[in-house]
């Protein structure tokens, strides 16, 4: 499956929302979807904590083992994220085990009832205004309506994606990274049938500094000594396993776009990620957009109408129409080290890393696991 009408150098690669892909993780730890394709050591584990490290790719894995090797070690392979491969819809389909076209997360920013809701910091455009009731614009139950116990950041408790994405689970607040494993370490030996945990350092440090930085370097080896710690602390009944929510694409100061001057002519406002940029067309004006886009920004991107974004089945099941509002007219997925400016939010130019598209550096992620090591 593959976007038509465009020239690039690299292939996309489509999500796997049914089988070996982040989606199924969770309905195959619950028993409710096929769990043959998960790695050996989650088998007949009495706890399984699913540790979820935002940022961290297949790629980073790939090349750089010498900063990884905890994580190198264990067994597994790589499977895809969703599209967009961004943190927004990503989490929130390995909690629900949903596609983003059916939780309607649909990228990092998205129209809602007609304004822009930044989706992790659940504001909207008018900071003056009430932003969208969580529950409403995320309807489904995260963890199939179980009660998973949720090791994260102390400050997420009360954010609106934290509501959309995590409600009703049993939250565990870290504030000092060395608490995760503790944390882990306490709800196994308590008898929870599966934890989740979150850490999101790699993507934050990626976003900093970029992936050829020594900070980026330095963020890895502190991840691979998490992972470690968590496996230390497990009982050898339990399983630890390690996925994360997208890979990344390092982004220099010079890979930003700024939108041509006849498509951004007939563009009523842009939403989504920097490298899966939704442009909404002026009243009438989608067939137009969609072909000046083309033309455009058909070298550095796969150039999709919303239409097609669907039919093919990105973004997983057809949307309701709700969803189907909240996504572009037309979609620009970055192909290269590339990233679109959305007029909007300026600062998003500073980011070092990106990621939201289709490559298999964004889209591709470790799916490993490894038994507890404590005895």
């Amino acid at each position: 499956m593959a976007p038509s009408e465009t020239v690039t150098a690299v292939e996309p690669v489509a999500a796997i929302y049914d089988g070996p892909g982040i989606t199924s993780l969770v309905p195959a730890l619950l028993g409710s979807k096929d769990a043959s394709w998960l790695p050996g050591p989650v088998a007949e584990a009495t706890t399984v904590v699913v540790l979820v490290l935002d940022g961290l790719g297949s790629e980073a894995v790939e090349r750089h083992p010498e900063l990884l090797p905890t994580v190198a070690a264990l067994e597994g392979s790589p499977v895809t994220s969703v599209v967009p491969s961004t943190t927004a819809a990503a989490l929130t389909s390995i909690t629900t085990g949903l596609a983003p076209s059916e939780h309607g997360l649909v990228g990092f920013r998205m129209r809602v009832d007609g304004s822009v809701v930044n989706v992790l910091a659940w504001q909207g455009e008018d900071k003056a205004k009430r932003a969208p009731d969580p529950g409403l614009v995320q309807r489904h139950a995260p963890f199939r309506g179980r009660p998973v116990p949720v090791v994260t950041r102390s400050e997420f408790r009360a954010t609106g994606f934290t509501e959309a994405h995590l409600r009703g689970g049993e939250l565990h607040g870290w504030r000092s990274v060395s608490t995760i494993s503790e944390h882990c370490r306490q709800l196994a030996l308590g008898g929870a049938p599966l934890v989740y945990a979150y850490y999101p350092g790699v993507d934050e440090v990626a976003h900093g500094f970029g992936l050829r930085s020594r900070y980026y370097a330095a963020e890895l080896a502190f991840a691979d000594r998490l992972v470690a710690d968590v496996l230390d602390g497990l009982p050898d009944s339990a399983a630890l396993v390690v996925t994360a929510d997208h890979g990344q694409v390092d982004l220099e100061a010079t890979s930003w776009l700024e939108l041509a001057d006849d498509v951004a002519a007939i563009t009523d406002g842009c939403a989504g990620d920097a490298r899966f940029r939704y442009l909404y067309a002026r009243r009438g004006a989608a067939d137009d957009l969609l072909v000046a886009a083309r033309a455009a920004h058909g070298s550095q991107a796969w150039v999709m109408s919303r239409d097609q974004l669907v039919d093919e089945g990105w973004l997983g099941p057809k949307p309701t129409n709700a969803v189907l509002r909240r996504l572009g007219d037309v979609v620009l997925a970055a192909s290269g080290a590339v990233a679109f400016v959305d007029p909007a939010l300026p600062r998003e130019r500073r980011l070092r890393s990106g990621h939201g598209s289709i490559t298999a550096a964004e889209m591709m992620v470790p799916l490993v696991a490894g038994r507890g090591r404590s005895g």
